[in-house]
């Protein structure tokens, strides 16, 4: 049984009958396409008797992975600044206000940052690059050219995954989702360090939101115009 089903969604072709229809299914519920995704992704872990490097968990996962992500997160948080800012001034900011209720919500914060760290740093993580990225790399040579044609698609794709957001949260989404696959393609056996960036900045994130704080980052950059 497992084999079957090994072999079947293994085929190169699937990954892009997936990707075709998960957004099919979020006219029903947004979350329907994620979950049907990752059902996808967790059958093949499964039914490989759980090889995890399918999806890049090549490595352990070690404490210099984890400071790596933290000083990438940040980094990456700066650089995107100028961006945000003059999406935030000629089109709105992203619209957040599923998460409005956590403002000094304690409880709700940390039932929230556990649900981040599971469903959106490694679920999304496994599921968008460790599956569909890397899988459509391969499917098209995975060569580097295939790497970044795939990484390219992937980001807008996750972007559009996030419309929810609104045009701002979508486009300032895509350029992240690009920079993050393009680590993944220097790092393809380590996907605990995209895992822990996605991670690390949602909590930082959502850290600013819970205190109700402007993010100190974009105000600094704010003074300077």
């Amino acid at each position: 049984m497992k084999n079957k089903i090994y072999t079947a969604l293994t085929k190169p072709y699937i990954v892009v009958l997936v990707m075709l229809f998960a957004p099919l299914l979020g006219f029903f519920d947004r979350n329907f396409s994620f979950f049907f995704g990752l059902a996808i992704t967790f059958l093949i872990l499964w039914s490989s008797h759980y090889k995890w490097s399918l999806f890049g968990f090549s490595k352990k996962l070690t404490m210099k992975t984890v400071l790596r992500a933290l000083v990438f997160s940040v980094l990456l948080l700066i650089a995107f600044v100028p961006l945000n800012l003059v999406l935030d001034h000629y089109l709105g900011e992203a619209n957040l206000s599923s998460l409005e209720d956590l403002k000094h919500n304690t409880v709700g914060y940390i039932i929230t940052l556990i649900i981040v760290w599971v469903f959106a740093a490694f679920g999304e993580e496994i599921l968008f690059r460790g599956y569909y990225l890397k899988w459509l790399a391969e499917l098209l040579g995975n060569t580097k050219k295939a790497w970044i044609i795939s990484a390219i698609i992937l980001a807008i794709y996750f972007g559009i995954s996030h419309s929810y957001q609104g045009v701002s949260g979508v486009i300032s989404i895509i350029p992240f989702a690009f920079v993050y696959s393009l680590i993944y393609l220097k790092n393809r056996d380590n996907l605990w360090l995209l895992v822990f960036m996605h991670g690390i900045h949602d909590t930082i994130g959502l850290t600013f939101l819970y205190l109700d704080m402007t993010d100190p980052i974009s105000t600094f950059f704010e003074s300077l115009f």
